[in-house]
């Protein structure tokens, strides 16, 4: 793989930039700050997974507690701390983290070795089984301080990741050590670490790890197990020869989503044909319409195609979330609407499903239907989900804008600000005004500093049948649009003040699967806009789940709810019943009861694909 280091694909807003002002993320943001991080943070402290560095360090008496891989917990926490530090620098709080930070760098060791269950239970046996997750908690360090030092300038936690990325490059790589980490998470924690600090070293040995992989490296609990074997963590052919999704399903997202980061950060295009292919299987064959994927909880993954059952699907949060990182990542590097459309599917769906309104119970497997016992928990014994939460909603604002060579790239419609700097140094204020995903209204002012000729991307998402467009109040006809790739392209000569009103028809949608997904046939979903909605028991006492089919031709109103956050349910009618539904998302804030988004029909329609 030979590389250059020019700069491929658009380049990403980061969330810093980006200030929300947006009715639904809003509220989850707020909810996340005070209550969410602080529930985690107990959480660490009362389980022991905070304490373990303390004990790793000599500082308290005692043994590791937990699971192998429970350190990772504590990172993630960091890291969302540090993103809501960057928008509120909390001193009470940027305290505690400090003081976290302190025992995890008394933890490390003199070599910069630095996993607590090893350091503690078993410093003989370290590097020898590569499924227990010494380079995955590596990289959730990584990240956190990546972040940590971005929010504020201190370099404790920085300096522990590069000693930690440093004690890695002198072990492993071209004449070293083979090593193939059992979960994937280090190859894009590496990739940041040489943004943050451009040292090449780091994304270098993100593409040897990403290179090891399909070569009969592997080795330890996952390719001992017959049922599971090198497909389960990827390891079954070389990254570039990938055509189909296999295995668990977060470990897979990260790893694509890694080989994405090392094109965008070398320029070199070898992995590009790989993720195409594994995108499209992934997406076309082997997504719930929630952008949930991993049908299994065997192997908290894939099975075969079209394998989608509703009841029993594993859909875990994190695979979700990890969703999101990947397809934002494709936008980047191929430029082109449909990745927008996945990440927004999993974003407003399979994704924020994972916690409560009250932020402080989640889910780690999102099903899409319930006879009423699935329900929201405080914590888990891997409690990979809730810590990823905390450090996914902070950063929701990342995945919103882009800038290419022609000007800003609107991703996701999110009420708010962002200060965009365009690639010739020009900056530009993209004021965002909309109740979205509630109404399909989308107001931008546009704020160059001075007046600019570039281009105004706008995305046309997927869901979408019909728009209207105008610019400055006057209406801007269909026939003189530009399409490219799935967006809206305005190019003008661009005023301080200049408005753009952008209105996506919205209607019901009854979407219908695949046939050949076998679980979903005679079955209907409901849609609107990017949020899939589900029918509870909570708002339809008097049915009894899938004892009832829905009749062709239903009617549907809209309900505003404000004791569900200011929402709009649906109401329904098909001439005999009733239905009153809510988005998918919101499902369990309320009392118990079975949930469907999939609803049989009375009689065979005309099958629409996805």
């Amino acid at each position: 793989m030979t590389t250059t280091h020019s700069q491929q694909g658009w380049q990403g807003v980061p969330f810093t930039q980006v200030k929300i002002h947006d009715e639904l993320w809003k509220q989850r943001l707020e909810v996340c700050k005070q209550v969410t991080l602080r529930t985690c943070l107990d959480k660490c402290e009362s389980t022991g997974r905070i304490s373990n560095f303390a004990k790793a360090a000599g500082l308290m008496e005692g043994e590791f507690e937990g699971i192998y891989f429970n350190d990772s917990d504590v990172y993630k926490v960091l890291e969302g701390a540090a993103y809501l530090l960057m928008a509120d620098r909390d001193p009470e709080l940027e305290a505690e983290i400090d003081r976290i930070i302190g025992l995890i760098a008394a933890a490390q060791e003199p070599d910069g070795y630095l996993t607590t269950y090893y350091t503690l239970e078993a410093p003989d046996q370290k590097w020898t089984d590569m499924e227990k997750h010494e380079m995955y908690n590596g990289g959730h360090l990584i990240e956190a301080a990546v972040a940590y030092h971005a929010a504020t300038g201190k370099r404790t936690l920085l300096d522990v990741a590069c000693k930690l990325a440093d004690h890695y490059d002198s072990l492993f790589g071209p004449g070293k050590r083979h090593w193939v980490e059992g979960h994937e998470e280090i190859e894009l924690a590496l990739i940041k670490l040489y943004h943050a600090t451009g040292e090449e070293r780091y994304w270098k040995l993100a593409l040897w790890l990403l290179e090891e992989r399909g070569h009969g490296h592997g080795h330890g609990a996952i390719w001992d197990r017959e049922e599971w074997g090198p497909a389960y963590c990827q390891d079954d052919v070389p990254v570039r020869d990938i055509e189909k999704v296999t295995g668990h399903a977060v470990r897979a997202m990260y790893l694509y989503t890694a080989m994405a980061d090392v094109v965008l950060a070398s320029g070199d295009r070898t992995y590009e044909e790989a993720l195409r292919k594994v995108w499209a299987h992934t997406v076309e064959r082997n997504m719930y319409i929630t952008g949930g994927i991993g049908p299994s909880r065997h192997n908290e993954g894939f099975t075969h195609d079209y394998d989608l059952p509703n009841e029993s699907a594993y859909c875990e949060t994190c695979a979700s979330i990890a969703m999101v990182f990947w397809n934002h990542r494709m936008s980047l590097l191929f430029g082109e609407a449909k990745y927008a459309d996945v990440v927004e599917r999993a974003m407003y769906n399979g994704a924020l499903a994972g916690i409560s309104l009250s932020g402080d119970r989640f889910f780690y497997v999102n099903p899409l239907a319930s006879q009423g016992d699935h329900h929201r928990t405080e914590w888990f014994d891997t409690s990979c989900c809730p810590t990823n939460l905390v450090r996914f909603l902070p950063s929701i604002g990342g995945y919103n804008y882009a800038v290419n060579e022609e000007g800003p790239v609107m991703l996701q419609f999110v009420a708010g600000t962002a200060d965009l700097e365009l690639k010739d140094g020009s900056r530009v204020l993209m004021k965002t005004v909309t109740r979205y995903p509630w109404d399909g209204h989308v107001h931008v002012e546009v704020e160059p500093a001075r007046e600019a000729e570039f281009a105004v991307r706008l995305r046309l998402p997927g869901w979408c049948r019909g728009a209207k467009l105008s610019i400055n109040g006057e209406s801007v006809a269909p026939a003189d649009w530009t399409i490219d790739r799935g967006f809206l392209v305005l190019s003008r000569r661009w005023q301080p003040g200049d408005t753009i009103d952008y209105v996506m028809e919205m209607p019901v949608q009854q979407v219908h699967a695949r046939p050949e997904v076998e679980a979903d046939r005679d079955r209907v979903a409901v849609q609107r806009g990017p949020l899939v909605y589900c029918l509870e028991q909570a708002d339809n006492p008097e049915l009894v789940y899938d004892e009832f089919a829905v009749r062709p031709g239903i009617s549907f109103g809209l309900e505003p709810r404000d004791e569900l956050g200011g929402i709009v349910a649906l109401t329904g009618f098909d001439g005999q019943r009733g239905y009153r539904f809510v988005p998918y998302h919101l499902w369990d804030n309320r009392e118990p009861g079975f949930m469907q988004v999939w609803l049989k029909e009375e009689e065979d329609r005309r099958l629409y694909s996805l």
